[in-house]
This record gives C-alpha cells, structure tokens and sequence, in this order.
C-alpha cells in the first residue's frame, strides 16, 4: 500500500489553474471603459469568411471566445493580422477548408456560427456540436430548419454537424422560437443564396442588428434587422470593410450592478444607453440612481435597494444574461424578490453558491424566490458558466471578507481585463495561481 501511495505521488500531473481571491465590503468608485460586445464579436468574426477579402474589425473584446474564434479562422487558412489588441485585420480570400478543428469547436457554444458562413460562401460546412456554458438543452434545429429552407441538407454524425446544398435559393422561414442563434446563422446562410429569404419571428438583440450592419458594409443587402422580420436580398458576392462592433450591454449591466451592490458611484463609460433600457428601468425601480448620458451612464446607490419581480425574455425584454447578476443584487433588497428564467432551464445551478454566502433563495423550476437578507459572507465559490461567474465576483465585491472563486476560465470567455478594471474602482480583487495534483486514472 505504501509503494502504491508513492508511485502515485511520483506519477501524479500538477495543474496549474487561477482564480480570484476577493476582499469585499468596499464601495466601487470611478470609471470603467466598455469593450466590445462579445455576442457580436463571435457572429461577426465568421462572418468575414463571406467577404473572400480583407476585412479589419474594431473593438474587439480581448477575452478567450474571440481568441478561440480567430484560431478557427487561422485554421481554415485566413490570414490574420493583429493591428492591436482591440483590432484585427483578416483576410479569408484564400479559405478553402470547410471543416472547423473539432478541439476548438467544442471550446465554445457560437462555434456553429462558422456553419452558416461557411455554407453560404462554400455550400458546406462541418463543425462539432458545440460546447460553451451548460445552461441546458439548447437544440440547433431552428439552425437547421434554415439552412434546410434555402436548400441544404443536413446530418449529425459521431457528433459532427454537416450541412452542404448549392446553389442556395431564397426562401421564407418562420421559426419557431426566437432564437439569437438560429436567426444570425440564418442571415449568414443567406446573403449570398439565390433571390431573396425573409425570415420571420426573428430575434431583435442589438448584437442582431451589429451583425446585419457588418453585412451590408460587406455589400450584402439585409433589411429589418431589430424588427419581428428581416429581409434579404442574395449578392454574388460580399467585399471586404473596415467595422467596430458595438459596446457589450451585458458587461455594462454587469458594472451597473456592482456599482449598486457595494453602494458605489461609477461612471460607465462607451455605451450605447438604448440598449440598456430594460436593465436601467429595472434598476431604477430597485433604488438605483442612473444618470443617461450621449455614450455613458452614472450609476450611484445611497439607499435601501428595493425588491423586484423580474422575467427573462427576447429583447426588449429583460436579457436572460443579466439574470443572475439581479438575483445576486436582490439578495440584499429589503423584502422579497421574484425572478423567472423565461429562456434557460438550467440558470440557477449558481444558487447554491448564493446561499453558501448567506442568501435567502428557494428554487423552484424555472422560479426563483428571493428573501432579502442584511448582507453577504465571505466564502469559498465556483463558476459555474460565463454570467453566473460574473454574478459571483459582484457577490464577492459586497461581501464584507476574503472570498475565492474557482474556475474563473468561464469568466473570462466574457470579460476583458475584468481584475484591472475592478481594481481601477478600487476594488480589492487578485488573480492568482493554484496548483492541483490530479492522479492518473490507471492508478
């Protein structure tokens, strides 16, 4: 027995990981500068496949999903050059691969966004079903009912999707979900297809109508984008551009509410205020002061916050990404608070952490039940996925106490420079490093 404990200390495999170790209690106090939005980025990166040209995006968020995007690009045999941190100049005219690397597919949930792109220049594309957050059953058959209506054809094999049919041909398509996904990889799909394709009960989020301007910067014609239809009217051929994609709404409401859960004054800076209507108006009712701006918002909590009841749902309804940063600021509302998760079935596996830290809530199927409570402990934590990490670290911020949170990977798929720009409104945030031993199987 104890040479089997010695050969498995010898033979046992460091890891190395990170994660965040926060001392909270502190007011945020300050500027933070927005950057670009990343459900945008992750469309629009593919999307320049359909140029056959070179194309330079601007304000590009520097996080690990647009890495992991710009290294299946590379892999297919574009030309990418990096301008700076924020911008990229990439050149798909010599693509000729239709089949995305499986081990980087699988690294994030938009990987199928390469699908639609590459079956609208090439008439084929094959791509790993995709991984990304575990928020439940999220099926790609709306993708699929479009691609099928312009008239490709599908199969699902050894958990490789393939789609392939040319010439493309116009059609109509109504889905049957709102779906962000299926409508983007429709408008890929389509604006190189032969006349035109309406596509009806579509998704109006503001990163739908950044991906529709890149297209007809593009050349493409894409109209009604933000409404219940789009319209489009197939080109022969797209051309390169140069574009900046817009500001992420969710990592602002993510700002907004630390700035409201330690009682902060913070300036959110490079917004675009429309887009965080649903998000200021719920705030506002919960106590908030936010103060508009041309490209900014001030966010300032002095009083009691107050409880809500919230349901996810499409825009313009309230973002289901901000779900579980409001039930995190709700944990300490004076009262009790309702939130009903209208999108994902699986969104409140982080309450369990919630309620490590003191909070209140009862789940109940897709309910939450929120009973405020005076305030948060300190405690170890895990990320679970993108935006319950991120509800995690505001937690942490009004938590008086050293907290740590594990698997911060998840985080930063979403988040630029989250540690630095916490820090810059002084709170007292750190990444650092933490070794596990992990022993082989066969021992």
């Amino acid at each position: 027995m104890a040479l089997l404990r010695a050969c498995k200390r010898a033979y046992a495999e460091v890891i190395q990981l990170e994660k965040f170790v926060i001392n909270g209690g502190k007011p945020l106090i300050g500027e933070v500068s927005i950057s670009g939005a990343k459900n945008a980025a992750v469309a629009i990166l593919p999307a320049t496949i359909l140029a056959a040209d070179k194309c330079v995006i601007e304000n590009l968020p520097d996080i690990s999903d647009v890495a992991v995007s710009l290294q299946i690009l590379s892999a297919l045999g574009a030309k990418i050059r990096m301008l700076n941190k924020n911008s990229y100049e990439i050149d798909t005219s010599h693509i000729t691969a239709t089949q995305v690397p499986d081990e980087l597919s699988r690294q994030m949930r938009a990987s199928y966004y390469f699908l639609g792109a590459l079956l609208g220049r090439f008439g084929s594309g094959k791509v790993a079903m995709p991984g990304g957050c575990n928020l439940g059953p999220r099926p790609i058959d709306q993708h699929l009912k479009a691609f099928c209506a312009l008239g490709a054809q599908d199969s699902v094999e050894y958990g490789m999707i393939e789609v392939s049919g040319r010439p493309l041909v116009g059609a109509h398509v109504f889905f049957d979900t709102v779906s962000v996904g299926a409508t983007m990889n429709a408008m890929l799909s389509a604006v190189l297809a032969e006349g035109q394709t309406v596509l009806e009960n579509v998704a109006k989020e503001p990163h739908i109508v950044d991906l529709a301007n890149f297209l007809n910067m593009m050349g493409a014609d894409v109209r009604g984008a933000g409404t219940d239809a789009i319209k489009i009217r197939g080109r022969k051929a797209l051309h390169g551009c140069t574009y900046s994609i817009i500001p992420d709404q969710i990592e602002a409401g993510s700002y907004m509410v630390a700035a409201a859960i330690t009682g902060g004054n913070v300036l959110i800076k490079n917004v675009i205020p429309k887009h965080l209507e649903p998000i200021t108006a719920k705030m506002e009712l919960a106590g908030v002061i936010i103060e508009e701006y041309d490209d900014a918002v001030r966010v300032v909590r002095t009083g009691d916050l107050l409880p809500l009841k919230i349901k996810t749902m499409p825009h313009p309804g309230f973002p289901t990404d901000m779900q579980p940063l409001m039930t995190v600021l709700l944990t300490l509302a004076r009262g009790t608070s309702i939130i009903t998760e209208g999108i994902w079935e699986n969104r409140f596996r982080y309450v369990d952490e919630l309620v490590r830290m003191g909070a209140n809530i009862q789940v109940d199927g897709q309910v939450a039940v929120i009973e405020g409570v005076p305030e948060l402990q300190p405690a170890p934590l895990r990320a679970s996925d993108l935006r319950a990490g991120a509800a995690l670290v505001m937690a942490a911020l009004a938590a008086n106490g050293t907290s740590e949170i594990d698997e911060i990977n998840h985080i930063e798929r979403g988040y630029e420079g989250l540690v630095e720009k916490l820090q810059g409104l002084g709170a007292d945030i750190r990444r650092v490093e933490k070794f596990v031993s992990v022993l082989p199987q066969a021992l």
